[in-house]
């Protein structure tokens, strides 16, 4: 079972932070920043795998983040490293080259992606072409709804310039002048 995954960038300011373990906020930073210490100082040709007290954390870095997943020893951890590639592979595609700044200012959406993979600690969906799939289709949901919203809005804008010129008619008409 997955207990937590951990993105962080270089300088360890955590971007995504999902626990399926219920636990403190105290354990919850203290697990980053262990896990940050760990990681950052590790070489490039050290493996993946580290034994973390009662957890696996198996790690994989990429551009200036750290996608971390802190796994009981229940998982394989050759199957969550594939699985942290997915996961980013599908993010890239969803971004077109993701990068640090889409966790920042898309936050929501890598958060779906992250909910279309994971549930309770569990993979959900292994394939990025289905998760893709079901994002796509939920955002022509949203545009649908957006449009739907547009013309009301629309509606309502052209009802209201219609008082408003209305009222300036009246306005013009009653006290004589040119507005």
């Amino acid at each position: 079972m997955i207990k937590a995954i951990l993105v962080f960038n270089t300088r360890g300011q955590p971007r995504i932070l999902r626990f399926f373990d219920s636990c403190s906020t105290e354990l919850q930073q203290k697990l980053l920043r262990e896990s940050y210490q760990i990681v950052s100082k590790r070489d490039m040709d050290a493996c993946n795998f580290i034994e973390y007290h009662d957890y696996k954390l198996i790690y994989r870095h990429y551009a200036t983040l750290y996608f971390v997943f802190a796994v009981d020893s229940s998982e394989s951890e050759y199957d969550m490293y594939e699985v942290i590639h997915m996961f980013v592979q599908c993010l890239d595609q969803n971004f077109e080259n993701v990068c640090e700044l889409d966790f920042i200012f898309h936050s929501d959406k890598v958060n779906h992606i992250l909910n279309e993979f994971f549930m309770g600690g569990f993979i959900v969906e292994r394939s990025p072409d289905v998760i893709l799939n079901e994002i796509r289709a939920q955002i022509r949901i949203e545009r649908q709804d957006s449009g739907v919203l547009t013309q009301m809005g629309s509606k309502i804008k052209s009802a209201v310039d219609t008082k408003t010129e209305k009222f300036k008619m009246d306005v013009e008409k009653k006290y004589d002048v040119k507005l």
